[in-house]
């Protein structure tokens, strides 16, 4: 295969992201591992050795590297393994337990680039993942390298790179199984072209981290051909109360710095946030006593971190002060009642049986304000 589709470069020179990818986010640190990494041996095409990907994404202290996640490190362990092994890496999961950040990091930590992505849906194409065309160039010249235009697939397996299949579940059966011949052979058919490009062998470093919602399973059942050619990984919940409240301090005060918002969540909101997410999504024995009926909405602690984002934009913005107990209520409203009237009512019911009981200031300031749920 003779043609080369380069990436565009991502411009980050007076350029302001609304979410930069981890390769520009954390760019420094990337660097200084890449750079005290030498002696490492590591897979070919890979940009960090095991070691050091493993660092990036749980953290050196000797580097000065923080965590950027919570979990097992047998788990990240396992997943390093499975990509450098070759075989795909599907995550699973229940929805907001950062799947897709985890499959970020993975891939900016073995490619240095996590943007081949591939977002799955029912609206999604074969196209959409592999190739399509430049149709005025198609017309003129007929099929020709120069008309092709690569999908993050195709771009890839040409250059050696981690591409990302978010969703996978929710996409249709025969999209998901056009992926069956790139796992198995690292090889993808371009039919309409002659010759040598008629054929793309996967360049070393190439392989496919899919995600799927255990929530969605059933809706598009992965093949057992296709499952077999993954390794599953299931991503747990947080489960310590006070890991997941300085992951949701953490990555909240890092929203609001980018919102232009010069102050954090105070720690009493923080507290009512985590507990009340907690309990309501079930988790008997993890919160502060006991646990409520389990939701139906999504009460993750990606969730709760855009629940915190949301209260300090509320606060700063229209009133400019921090984020109070009442921005709370109104905030975590729309996230637990969206079309479910069942949730509303345990939501109320919450508030009676639970925040009304406890003890502080900052938990009577909270039940005080439950006339401002829907």
């Amino acid at each position: 295969m003779t043609t080369h589709h380069k990436s565009p470069p991502l411009a980050t020179s007076g350029a302001t992201f609304q979410r930069p990818p981890a390769e520009i986010l954390h760019a420094d640190q990337l660097a200084r591992l890449a750079a005290g990494d030498g002696g490492n041996p590591r897979p070919p095409g890979w940009r960090l050795s095991l070691t050091a990907a493993r660092a990036f994404i749980l953290g050196d202290p000797s580097l000065d590297i923080a965590p950027k996640i919570v979990a097992p490190v047998a788990s990240i362990e396992r997943m390093l393994v499975t990509l450098a092994t070759g075989r795909g890496l599907m995550l699973v999961g229940e929805p907001g337990t950062a799947k897709s950040m985890l499959s970020e990091l993975l891939a900016a930590a073995i490619s240095g680039v996590s943007t081949l992505t591939i977002q799955g849906g029912a609206s999604i194409t074969e196209d959409q993942i592999k190739y399509g065309w430049n149709y005025a160039l198609l017309i003129n010249e007929g099929p020709s390298p120069r008309a092709l235009v690569p999908a993050p697939l195709y771009r890839g397996m040409q250059d050696g790179k981690v591409v990302r299949f978010e969703e996978i579940t929710r996409s249709p059966l025969e999209v998901q199984d056009c992926l069956l011949g790139m796992l198995s052979d690292r090889v993808m058919a371009v039919p309409e072209l002659a010759g040598e490009d008629g054929m793309l062998y996967a360049r070393e470093g190439f392989n496919i981290i899919a995600t799927a919602n255990t929530r969605d399973r059933g809706v598009n059942e992965m093949s057992a051909a296709l499952k077999r050619r993954f390794d599953f990984e299931t991503v747990f919940p947080i489960l310590d109360y006070e890991r997941e409240r300085a992951l949701v301090e953490e990555a909240s005060a890092r929203l609001l710095a980018q919102s232009g918002i010069p102050v954090t969540l105070p720690a009493p909101v923080l507290e009512l946030l985590v507990t009340t997410f907690r309990d309501l999504r079930g988790d008997a024995g993890k919160g502060k006593d006991g646990a409520m009926d389990r939701l139906n909405a999504v009460m993750s602690t990606a969730e709760a971190v855009n629940v915190a984002h949301a209260v300090g934009v509320r606060a700063w913005f229209l009133e400019q002060r921090k984020g109070s107990p009442q921005d709370l209520v109104d905030c975590i409203a729309g996230t637990v009642v969206k079309d479910n009237d069942d949730d509303r009512a345990r939501l109320r019911r919450y508030f009676e049986q639970k925040a009304g009981k406890r003890q502080g200031a900052h938990w009577r300031e909270y039940y005080e304000a439950r006339h401002r749920l829907p």
